[in-house]
């Protein structure tokens, strides 16, 4: 009993995945977040949690867990098919501009995520580090510069603008990783065990780095 006290008054990590979208049956962002439920990490613990893909409905969920939770750090993940390695994005922008539309059939083409915001805010994870981790682990792994323009950006920005203005959120950090398919859904594609040890090694060298190579925090006018 006194175990499980315990973990529930560590300070706790929010990762998220999406649902399945575009005619899939399965998210891999979704099943590799799934198993790190309840983890402790770097004496934290973690909480998973599924976002709708859904523009709008996705920010406002995420708001609610952050609220919830109030966590020390935040990493939502995404599917990125075609990708061949776990993605981490550094720079979320300010447009939605739908190839196919989202879970409830909207498909915004050309329109801000925030009405009058910056035009992008930058991750504050410690991407580089966070790669090197990865990469000594033998872990297919890149820094990205573009997270699209549908819901996985559209969320990356809200996150990242409520980590911004947000005096609750003044000490949090947060960011943005992309996850190949899993076999099955086509190429190129990585293991499903793969993606979870790797979303687990991303979370100890945040939860660790203070200091990256990478840009810092703030928005880009």
């Amino acid at each position: 009993m006194a175990s499980r006290s315990a973990s529930s008054a560590l300070p706790r990590v929010l990762l998220t995945g999406f649902d399945a979208f575009g005619g899939e049956s399965i998210n891999p962002s979704w099943l590799a977040v799934r198993p790190l439920h309840g983890r402790q990490v770097a004496s934290h613990r973690i909480v998973a949690a599924q976002l709708p893909t859904v523009f709008d409905k996705s920010i406002l969920e995420l708001a609610r867990l952050m609220r919830l939770h109030t966590p020390a750090l935040v990493i939502c993940v995404g599917q990125a098919g075609g990708r061949d390695a776990l993605s981490l994005e550094r720079v979320a922008i300010n447009v939605n501009d739908a190839r196919i539309a989202d879970n409830a059939s909207a498909q915004p083409v050309d329109t801000p995520v925030v009405a009058g915001a910056p035009t992008a805010y930058f991750s504050t994870l410690p991407i580089k580090a966070m790669l090197q981790a990865l990469q000594r682990e033998g872990l297919a792994a890149e820094v990205s510069q573009t997270a699209g323009t549908f819901v996985c950006n559209h969320v990356f920005y809200g996150l990242m603008r409520q980590l911004a203005t947000q005096p609750a959120c003044k000490h949090t950090r947060g960011g943005f990783i992309h996850v190949p398919y899993l076999a099955g859904q086509g190429q190129p594609c990585m293991a499903l065990e793969d993606l979870t040890r790797g979303l687990h090694i991303a979370t100890r060298t945040a939860l660790t780095t203070q200091r990256d190579t990478a840009y810092g925090a703030g928005a880009v006018s």
